[in-house]
């Protein structure tokens, strides 16, 4: 059988530190964890045009994460609160997704993969937890993203809790921001104990799902559950 090939987008850095020009960056954690459950990992580059074809040789897609925030034009508000801005990359990963939601091929959204999944479907993000409440979890946590640092409760009868097979899981947790209003089509299938939305899915599409933690770190069963089963939804 043939391996399936995942799609992986690529953060994108201006010059200094690494290089005097611009330079693409992913963790090595992403590549592995995917290669781990059979398939090979893609890293994406930011192009419109060659989208079609990129679509066209991909089985499955990956959104991640990085060292940024989407620009709260996307979703129809002034920016109060958002850090680093890159719209290049959030241009590409919109159209990417949008491609991706047409078929049938597995999308899986993580960090900020997971709010950019919800803009796409029309929904609007916090722009930063602290100062939207006080009261927030910690979750940019203090301790190595290696390790837990909060649990999440899923909700039954969705995917990702047929995939986990748990009520309450434990994640790590890398974001100052989070999912507000929820995208048409999409639901919410995991929450933090202070109300801020760890997971969804979309409701028309087979498999579609976002998670707010980084199930790529492979820390616990769930984590490796939600990667194996992703994987093989795109041999499908």
């Amino acid at each position: 059988m043939k391996k399936p090939i995942i799609g992986i987008t690529l953060d994108n850095e201006k010059p200094g530190s690494y290089s005097k020009f611009p330079w693409y960056a992913i963790r090595y954690n992403y590549l592995h964890s995917i290669e781990k459950f059979g398939a090979i990992p893609f890293p994406l580059y930011h192009t419109e045009k060659n989208i079609n074809e990129l679509f066209s040789m991909l089985d499955g897609l990956i959104i991640t994460g990085g060292n940024f925030d989407i620009n709260p034009e996307f979703y129809g508000k002034l920016n109060n609160e958002s850090r680093i801005i890159k719209n290049d990359r959030t241009n590409f990963e919109s159209s990417i997704c949008i491609k991706f939601l047409d078929s049938t091929k597995p999308i899986l959204g993580i960090c900020g993969g997971e709010q950019l999944l919800n803009v796409v479907c029309g929904g609007t993000l916090i722009q930063d937890i602290k100062k939207n409440n006080k009261n927030a979890l910690e979750h940019e946590q203090i301790n190595p993203r290696n390790e837990t640092s909060h649990n999440v409760e899923i909700k039954h009868n969705t995917l990702i809790h047929k995939i986990v097979k748990n009520d309450i899981i434990e994640v790590n947790s890398a974001h100052h921001q989070a999912i507000d209003t929820i995208g048409k089509d999409l639901i919410i299938s995991g929450c933090a104990p202070d109300g801020i939305i760890e997971s969804i899915e979309h409701l028309k599409h087979k498999w579609c799902i976002g998670v707010q933690w980084h199930p790529e770190f492979l820390i616990t069963n769930e984590d490796n559950n939600l990667i194996k089963n992703f994987v093989e939804s795109s041999y499908l």
